[in-house]
């Protein structure tokens, strides 16, 4: 069954922000012991004899099974975790009740698992206010939403409901799973809301002065092309590539004018942690010292950061919708964003200059537009209308190489971002988003036919689109080539 979640502000007091603030601490010294915990009994199965014969085992099924029972041996799952955090819980009772310290648990141990499963290099602990959201298992004990206020451990806190939000009344009305308490710095402050993990699908939005559905889906096929920093986007009403998050763009200057000031203010006031070659000293042990103007200009970094996380989320709800309205089978190429992020692990010489290649790849332009953020919501939003975002196999379908025409491959350097057909050219990334769109019900081959039948309309709307792009005074990526 379908899940969404709606988020209200707590109309707090300055007495319940400070039991809020001690509980949210609580939590997170909770779910440092467990991760303690986890890594003490992990280290300990690593070094048994047992383990290593394991580990020397082909894999497959009967591998897995064994490393199965030697978790639970050594207590590395999660119900032996909820046993450790008990009598934890017990004394932190008036704060925390048990519902809740086993879901830090859990949290915990997810976190744990992906280091386990050599997913993650490392687990790290959580330093005092990092921990900012705490959750229960259902709204029947613990952390509980009753009468439009939060109730928790003999503490009630007033939810702020709008009588005009007629979108949370509706909401409301559906079965609430459990919820979860947020804590955001927001302006200078913490602010405080909680969210509604709720059962069913997100109620209709209607406009008030026509009576229309907002955001209604289309139907038809839509083909996307998405990079790092731009989308293409393909379909039988339109054709469109796009800036990912452009709004997010003039907020990283200011972003990074405040790093700098903080590396300044740092160095000034801890003149012993530097060596004279401007590098930290590593052996100095010596706690950072931090005056109010380097907090404040933190705090000013914090919101900064907070106002490119709503405004990055904003765009791509804004997208996400458009695309809807075009239609309802969406197709995108499978990416792996994980492995752009990363440097490049070969050292690489230019041919042209005989200078070494620069071993950064895309980090920081996912890290500013998050594509794959875009495509979670995306497909949120389609499973609310019972549909899903269809990935297509990269590998196999090729859409940046192929030619319908000619029906053969032809590999393109990065740099070359126009296709030529002799009489004409077409935008590289657009051509790809048609192609993806027009892939077989297998995902992994280009239905050639559907591309004739398709073309002619596609090259109407590509030619207004790259029009509409040269008349813009909006700044172009140097990407599309335009």
């Amino acid at each position: 069954m379908s899940n969404f979640v709606l988020t209200l502000e707590l109309k707090t007091e300055k007495w319940q922000e400070d039991i809020l603030d001690k509980r949210f601490n609580i939590g997170r010294q909770i779910y440092n012991a467990c991760l303690g915990e986890l890594y003490k009994r992990y280290n300990t199965m690593t070094q048994r004899k047992e383990y290593n014969k394991v580990l020397e085992m082909p894999k497959d099924k009967d591998r897995n099974k064994e490393f199965n029972k030697l978790n639970k041996k050594y207590g590395l799952t999660e119900y032996s975790l909820h046993k450790y955090v008990k009598p934890m819980q017990h004394y932190f009772k008036k704060n925390i009740d048990s519902f809740t310290a086993q879901k830090i648990a859990t949290r915990a141990f997810r976190a744990f698992e992906k280091y386990m499963f050599l997913e993650s290099k490392r687990v790290y602990f959580k330093k005092y206010g990092e921990l900012n959201s705490l959750e229960g298992k259902s709204n029947g004990t613990g952390i509980k939403f009753q009468d439009n206020k939060l109730v928790w451990n003999k503490l009630e806190i007033s939810a702020i409901i709008k009588k005009s939000d007629e979108y949370a009344q509706m909401a409301l009305e559906n079965k609430i799973k459990y919820c979860r308490i947020l804590r955001k710095f927001t302006r200078d402050k913490y602010k405080y809301y909680i969210q509604l993990m709720l059962e069913g699908v997100p109620p209709i939005k209607i406009n008030k002065k026509t009576g229309e559905i907002k955001n209604s889906i289309g139907s038809g096929r839509v083909g996307i092309d998405i990079g790092t920093q731009t989308i293409a986007i393909s379909s039988e009403a339109d054709t469109k590539l796009l800036e990912l998050a452009p709004d997010v763009n003039y907020i990283e200057k200011e972003k990074r004018l405040l790093l700098r000031k903080l590396d300044r203010q740092r160095r000034a006031n801890n003149p012993n942690k530097y060596n004279e070659d401007g590098t930290i000293k590593r052996e100095n042990k010596d706690r950072w010292v931090k005056s109010n103007k380097y907090i404040k200009t933190q705090n000013e970094l914090r919101e900064l950061q907070r106002k490119q996380a709503d405004i990055r989320k904003q765009n791509h709800e804004e997208l996400a919708n458009y695309i809807l309205g075009l239609g309802n089978k969406i197709y995108v190429e499978d990416m792996n964003y994980k492995g752009l992020q990363s440097k490049a692990k070969e050292t690489t010489i230019n041919k042209k200059t005989g200078k070494y290649n620069k071993k950064k790849r895309f980090g920081k332009s996912l890290a500013n537009k998050a594509p794959s953020m875009f495509l979670t919501i995306l497909d949120n939003k389609l499973k609310f209308n019972g549909e899903e975002l269809y990935k297509i196999d990269t590998w196999s379908v090729k859409a940046s190489q192929y030619n319908h025409i000619e029906d053969k491959y032809i590999k393109k350097d990065l740099n070359e971002r126009w296709n030529d057909f002799g009489d004409y050219k077409i935008q590289r990334d657009l051509y790809s988003s048609f192609l993806i769109m027009n892939v077989k019900n297998n995902l992994k081959e280009i239905d050639r036919g559907l591309c004739f039948k398709t073309f002619d309309n596609f090259k109407t709307l590509h030619d207004k689109e790259i029009e509409r792009i040269k008349h813009s005074n909006d700044k172009t990526i140097s990407s599309m080539g335009i």
